[in-house]
């Protein structure tokens, strides 16, 4: 398997888990669209920092080829793989949990 396809393979599966599993629907939100670019900008600044310098090389017959800020596109996919998963799983588990303390109320009397 190529990077390329896992990469397009991790894409497709986070997708699936974000809106189909975990239901998070991270990806369906305009928040979500709106602060991408933030993500997406710190990602290109360190993968291109990490491929520009040399410290990740990559197999030249597994990628496309394509680069941007020296990062293969394939990085980008895995990337935002990366960030929809850990989003999801982020609201999810903030939805199960109990909320805590009102911290402008009075203090809980003690047990």
């Amino acid at each position: 398997m190529t990077y390329t396809t896992a990469a397009v393979a991790g894409v497709v599966a986070a997708v699936l888990i974000d809106v189909f599993v975990i239901r998070g629907r991270v990806v369906l939100g305009r928040v979500f669209w709106a602060t991408y670019p933030i993500i997406f900008g710190f990602q290109l600044l360190s993968n291109g920092i990490l491929t520009g310098r040399g410290v990740v090389l990559y197999n030249p017959s597994d990628i496309l080829g394509l680069r941007l800020v020296y990062a293969p596109v394939e990085d980008l996919l895995f990337g935002f793989a990366l960030i929809v998963v850990t989003l999801s799983l982020w609201v999810r588990l903030s939805a199960a949990s109990p909320p805590g303390p009102d911290p402008s109320g009075p203090p809980a009397p003690p047990p």
